[in-house]
């Protein structure tokens, strides 16, 4: 994976900030990459299911962020990404203090942009791939406000 430019970086960043689920969740970016988003979060208290396991939804959404935001490396500065579909397989139950995902492009269309992720939990020194994702995003453009 390459590296983005600082201008591609800030832009991905500045629009993570933006989404208020990831800041409510306490999720980061960790790592920003052409074709490549990777976040992580602590699993809170109250994102969490009956038996103490992060919630699947916390799991999906870490996921189809990270892959949505692996689409957006690739587009152009006027567009942004939304997602058409995504399949979760969970893998084993989310089991820990902190979920990490990372979300991957398979290829970068015009229209389309197949993309994958997976969701790894970690409690202590244990690493648990916990979900796989699998879905599609489309490029949107982004209204130019008018100056």
């Amino acid at each position: 994976m390459t590296d983005l430019s600082n201008d591609a970086e800030t832009r991905l960043r500045n629009s993570f900030a933006a989404q208020s689920l990831m800041t409510f969740a306490g999720a980061e970016v960790d790592r920003c990459a052409h074709g490549l988003f990777r976040i992580s979060s602590p699993i809170p208290n109250d994102m969490r299911q009956q038996h103490d396991f992060g919630h699947a939804a916390l799991t999906f959404a870490l996921g189809d962020t990270a892959a949505g935001y692996a689409a957006m490396s690739v587009m152009r500065p006027d567009q942004e990404v939304l997602t058409a579909e995504m399949k979760i397989q969970l893998l084993a139950p989310a089991k820990g203090q902190r979920l990490v995902a990372e979300g991957r492009i398979i290829k970068a269309g015009r229209r389309l942009i197949p993309v994958e992720a997976d969701v790894w939990a970690e409690d202590g020194d244990k690493t648990t791939h916990i979900a796989r994702l699998i879905g599609t995003m489309i490029p949107v453009d982004i209204p130019v406000a008018a100056t």
